[in-house]
């Protein structure tokens, strides 16, 4: 078999896996959730998932950790996918297979959840998805899920401040994002797109070391001008180049000082998507006022996940998490400790 045919059918495979590991787990109930995870994942698989959850080791811990008490909190859970790529590695040198998944989970929320009181009203959960495969197994996870998001759902909100928009996030405009079969020129089109990607990322970089261009010149290097920017709760949604500017760039820039980049552990790209996530990609001073809440002169980390859609040579639409209770907690900032204290 040839090389590229090779890869072409190892990602196909790593894709399929995952599917069928979707789909058990979206039937299990949150008792054999468990038995689920086992079929699919190794018995030492880690796992990252955002605060409260953090890092977790095998079937097990991840169960009890996570998909027990979100199954036992939003019964008749599904997964309503939007975008699901997967590809090799470009931080290992194109070595590991990765796959990504991303959208809603969707259920009705019947039971508290990290302390977030029910509403038994439909609750949507956003989340991103990654998974590393290895033999036939599942070896890694990163979980991503926006409970900031979750609280707003609920009236449960708890800062004093979004400079974007809130509301549940579509998928892609172009509604092209479910890769699930292989993909003509999938490898080769991905690797344009994380080229478009790494661009972008230098640009961002230049701008911390004094070398940027102005904001709409620097943006409009990789990105169209109605570019569509879907942020975490805490910052939220916007849209073209001179708003995303305004309600996430310049805050973001002003208020956070002494960016520094602590990389990524997975970067793929299939197609017109991309994405990556790091553990942690920054760490960053608070010298402003920022959500909302008054600067705390301290250093905090940012764990982010970036799934992005290429429109020939620019980038379109970008989906963001950010583990900002992780970032908060950091400074003291219990949110979740504090909504428990208050249910009493």
């Amino acid at each position: 078999m040839q090389e590229g045919q090779r890869i072409v059918t190892e990602i196909q495979s790593a894709k399929n896996l995952v599917r069928a590991y979707q789909t058990d787990l979206e039937h299990a109930s949150a008792d054999t959730a468990e038995a689920a995870l086992a079929s699919y994942l190794t018995p030492d698989t880690f796992w990252r998932g955002m605060h409260p959850f953090h890092e977790r080791t095998g079937p097990a811990d991840i169960a009890q950790a996570f998909w027990t008490p979100l199954k036992n909190a939003l019964t008749s859970l599904q997964r309503r996918e939007d975008i699901f790529f997967a590809g090799l590695n470009e931080v290992d040198g194109f070595s590991g297979v990765w796959v990504a998944s991303m959208g809603h989970f969707m259920g009705l929320f019947d039971a508290p959840f990290c302390g977030i009181r029910p509403t038994r009203r439909i609750a949507m959960v956003r989340y991103a998805e990654f998974c590393k495969v290895e033999n036939g197994k599942i070896t890694e996870q990163a979980m991503f899920v926006d409970l900031l998001h979750l609280m707003a759902q609920t009236d449960q909100y708890p800062l004093p401040g979004m400079t974007g928009a809130m509301l549940i996030q579509p998928g892609p405009r172009t509604h092209d994002g479910l890769l699930h079969r292989t993909q003509p020129d999938g490898e080769a089109e991905g690797r344009k797109t994380l080229a478009l990607i790494g661009a972008m990322g230098q640009s961002i970089k230049d701008a911390s070391t004094g070398q940027a261009l102005a904001p709409e010149e620097e943006l409009a290097q990789h990105w169209h001008d109605d570019m569509l920017w879907w942020g975490p709760a805490g910052i939220g949604a916007t849209h073209h180049i001179k708003r995303y500017i305004e309600q996430h760039q310049r805050p973001f820039r002003t208020k956070l000082s002494n960016r520094r980049f602590n990389g990524h552990l997975a970067r793929i790209g299939e197609g017109n998507y991309g994405g990556f996530f790091g553990w942690p990609n920054l760490t960053l001073h608070v010298s402003g006022d920022y959500l909302g809440l008054p600067a705390t002169d301290m250093d905090a980390d940012m764990r982010v996940v970036d799934i992005y859609r290429r429109a020939g040579d620019k980038l379109a639409e970008n989906w963001i998490f950010i583990d900002i209770l992780h970032f908060l907690n950091q400074q003291g900032r219990d949110i979740l400790g504090d909504l428990k204290s208050q249910a009493g």
